[in-house]
């Protein structure tokens, strides 16, 4: 699991490093990426599965909770710890369908699965398993 914190830094280039105080990872030497917008692009491309989050958000934790009891180790950037939380989120939201909440919002596979309510319904009707698995998540 990968935690984007307050003081990290995305760096990108083929592979993504998420550095903070509490958490260390590859570290590839780029420039981090102004634009909000790349910043989720690459994340979603380059990780199985990506979790945005805010802390305090009960449906996050859900999230969480059934990503991690399934076995899946999603990086996780919690969007009120992180520099560009803000404009982050404004991406998530105009990718959200239209009265949903932007967070959590789930990526596999480097597509947009969408937020709790996608998250759960797929969890339910059997086709999360298989998403993860081809998404490379889940090795079941």
């Amino acid at each position: 699991m990968q935690v984007a914190k307050k003081s990290a830094e995305i760096r990108m280039a083929s592979s993504v490093a998420i550095n903070s105080e509490h958490t260390k990872s590859k570290a590839v030497n780029q420039q981090q990426p102004d634009n909000p917008y790349m910043i989720v692009r690459t994340l979603a491309s380059n990780n199985a599965v990506v979790l945005f989050s805010m802390s305090g958000c009960c449906m996050c934790t859900v999230a969480k909770c059934l990503l991690f009891g399934l076995g899946v180790g999603p990086t996780i950037v919690e969007l009120d710890h992180h520099s560009t939380g803000p404009d982050i989120q404004t991406v998530l939201f105009q990718l959200a369908k239209e009265g949903q909440q932007p967070v959590p919002a789930v990526f596999v596979g480097g597509e947009f699965l969408g937020g709790i309510e996608t998250l759960m319904a797929c969890h339910i009707n059997g086709t999360l398993v298989p998403l993860l698995k081809d998404a490379g998540a889940l090795w079941l």
